[in-house]
């Protein structure tokens, strides 16, 4: 650990021996209020020190040990003191990264569900069918760690691909793992309408966003316009025959959103809430993130729908991760959901950047 990580844990020890100074306070127990907040501040501070603490007993021990090996001339004793040290090694390993996973700063939204978006960008017909390579990509993704992916609202192109699909994952930490994928994504290859054989580059857009309940944030009816119309696209017999879709107007910010997938209008009005919500939430945070945000440029970027962030190159079977420099040659399988081993670089990167803050 570093000098500003060994600063830290100093600091997050004497504020527990504080507190739990003031905490014997008998007198401070007549202010029920600040009792409450100080009992608050010592739990959420107490498991971080019993691992600091932990670590410093397995440290002395190693120590000891590493004396012994040198110390000591009897054959057994030296024996019996490596393997002690290979253990309390491994032990100081494990519990110095519990601390460093204690001490970095939390996303609040980590546990959610997601609202995801991918629109077509640059480059029509081919970026649209990309558009719907990325949706496959992250439904296999959902059904590899056995989430639910529930369609919200679709624009569909005449060749099987997507001017823009709105979707929800319903899965624990799904936020977590899923928040690197806003951007720009970029596909090198050659569209099925090139009859040179050139290789052409499309782009689309991805917006992670949190989803958000209505207890959590609430939005005025006031605000409202609310209009119900005929679904279109793939459906079956279903579709254009009755006025099930709904695209909800927030007045005040101008954000508009629609539902068409499912054939109950209630449904799609939930739907169609829940990401109004998301919507409305990610816009408020950027404000407020504004005005800081330059303070801390992480090394998987700003998470900007705008910020070209991965190429996909399918002439070269590559994927490269342009914030962290990280290139994988397995693209099919990519596609097909498994990205774990790009997230798990992305997430690395990110804490290794939250502790230098």
């Amino acid at each position: 650990m570093d000098i500003d990580q060994h600063t830290k844990l100093t600091a997050s020890e004497a504020r527990y021996d504080e507190l739990s100074e003031m905490l014997a306070d008998v007198e401070l127990m007549r202010d029920q209020q600040a009792y409450v907040k100080l009992v608050k501040e010592h739990a959420e501070i107490q498991p971080l020190v019993r691992l600091i603490r932990e670590l410093r007993r397995v440290q002395s021990e190693l120590e000891e040990n590493r004396n012994l090996l040198y110390d000591t001339d009897d054959q057994m004793l030296r024996e019996m003191a490596r393997e002690e040290v290979a253990e309390l090694e491994t032990q100081a390993e494990e519990l110095e990264a519990s601390i460093r996973e204690a001490i970095e700063p939390k996303d609040a939204n980590d546990e959610r569900n997601v609202i995801v978006e991918i629109r077509a960008g640059t480059g029509g017909e081919e970026a649209a069918l990309f558009v719907a390579d990325l949706f496959r990509m992250y439904s296999g993704y959902a059904e590899i760690r056995g989430w639910e992916v529930e369609i919200v609202d679709f624009s569909e192109t005449g060749i099987g691909g997507f001017k823009e699909i709105v979707f929800m994952i319903d899965g624990k930490g799904a936020y977590s793992r899923l928040k690197y994928e806003s951007g720009a994504h970029r596909v090198q290859r050659v569209p099925v309408t090139e009859s040179g054989g050139r290789i052409h580059t499309s782009a689309v857009t991805v917006a992670v966003l949190p989803e958000v309940d209505e207890v959590e944030f609430e939005i005025d009816t006031k605000d409202l316009q609310i209009d119900t119309y005929r679904a279109s696209g793939a459906g079956g017999q279903h579709v254009n025959k009755t006025s099930s879709a709904i695209r909800i107007t927030h007045l005040p910010s101008g954000v508009v959103v629609t539902c068409q997938d499912q054939r109950s209008q209630y449904k799609n009005k939930d739907k169609a809430m829940a990401h109004l919500r998301a919507i409305l939430l990610d816009l408020a945070e950027r404000e407020q993130s504004d005005a800081i945000a330059s303070e801390r440029k992480s090394q998987v970027g700003t998470g900007d729908r705008s910020e070209r962030i991965r190429t996909y190159n399918f002439p070269q079977s590559r994927v490269t991760d342009h914030r962290i420099g990280l290139t994988l040659y397995r693209l099919e399988r990519i596609l097909a959901g498994e990205i774990d081993e790009i997230i798990d670089a992305l997430q690395l990167a990110d804490h290794e950047a939250a502790l230098e803050v």
